[in-house]
């Protein structure tokens, strides 16, 4: 199929899906196709794992390489039409301390889940602008709005994440487009496996109470985390077929508990430092 025919385009989406190959990404392409969408799975590898398809484009995309991002929307448009909506889901972790970290692997974090994230969003967003409409999604996580021992530079990437979806949201809302940043808490995917976490070379034994026990509980949570992905999925197919769609979309049980808690932990630090972070404005300032 070349393209969504016209009874199709009032109904069925054209999906653009980094990451899929597994995990999150897999599960989204598929409750996807399952509905009769029509998704552009890419990943590093081009693999057969979501099967033989008439609605389906598998590209392969190294999102840090930004010529392979425009050729792989160019490719997308081409076979369908247009582009409804981008889901950057792209990303890895990097678990150890915020001193362990090498400069080298700080780089190759920010590269895919920072940089690679802009790279496909400005290969995709020129054609949601000729077309008028269209959603970004871009995949954070629950350490995108609160952070943890062990987890400092992947949750630097996701704050990152936090930030540039905010500014998207109010950029390209006047152009007909929805930005939605989705926090997803721990999932039960292969994000923790040794094959696709990272883990820093250096462990330093200062910071065993701290990032050393982080590490043996990721390793033990690995496989028993609460979120189910096809749940998740369902809860993105709400997200992007709603009419006010919104900027940030907590999933999971442990996802709301910490937003609630780092709510009431900033309130209430604010409140005992309020009379100083008053007191810095200029005395010609009305009070």
């Amino acid at each position: 199929m070349n393209a969504p025919s016209r009874a199709a385009d009032l109904i069925h989406k054209v999906w653009f899906i980094t990451g899929a190959s597994s995990g999150l990404g897999l599960e989204l392409a598929r409750a996807a196709l399952k509905r009769g969408d029509f998704v552009v799975a890419t990943s590093r590898a081009v693999t057969s794992v979501l099967g033989d398809h008439d609605n389906l484009l598998s590209v392969r995309l190294d999102v840090t390489d930004e010529a392979q991002a425009v050729a792989a929307a160019k490719a997308a448009v081409e076979r369908f039409g247009r582009i409804d909506v981008l889901v950057n889901n792209a990303g890895y972790g990097l678990l150890g301390g915020v001193e362990e970290a090498s400069g080298k692997e700080v780089e190759q974090q920010f590269a895919t889940n920072v940089f690679g994230l802009l790279n496909v969003a400005r290969a995709v967003l020129p054609h949601m602008r000729r077309a008028g409409r269209g959603h970004v999604v871009n995949v954070s996580a629950i350490a995108g709005y609160s952070a943890f021992p062990g987890w400092g530079i992947y949750s630097a990437t996701k704050f990152a994440v936090e930030g540039l979806t905010e500014a998207m949201a109010i950029e390209l809302a006047p152009l007909g487009i929805h930005a939605t940043v989705v926090e997803p808490g721990f999932f039960r995917t292969n994000f923790l496996d040794p094959r696709s976490l990272v883990t820093t070379a250096l462990s330093l034994p200062d910071y065993a109470k701290t990032v050393g026990e982080m590490r043996a509980a990721m390793a033990s949570a690995n496989h028993r985390q609460p979120g189910d992905p096809k749940k998740l999925s369902k809860a993105l197919l709400k997200l992007v077929d709603s009419d006010k769609p919104p900027l940030r979309l907590p999933l999971g049980t442990d996802t709301v508990a910490r937003i609630a808690e780092k709510h009431r932990l900033v309130e209430a630090e604010l409140e005992r430092w309020l009379d100083v972070a008053k007191s810095t404005d200029h005395d010609d300032v009305a009070k």
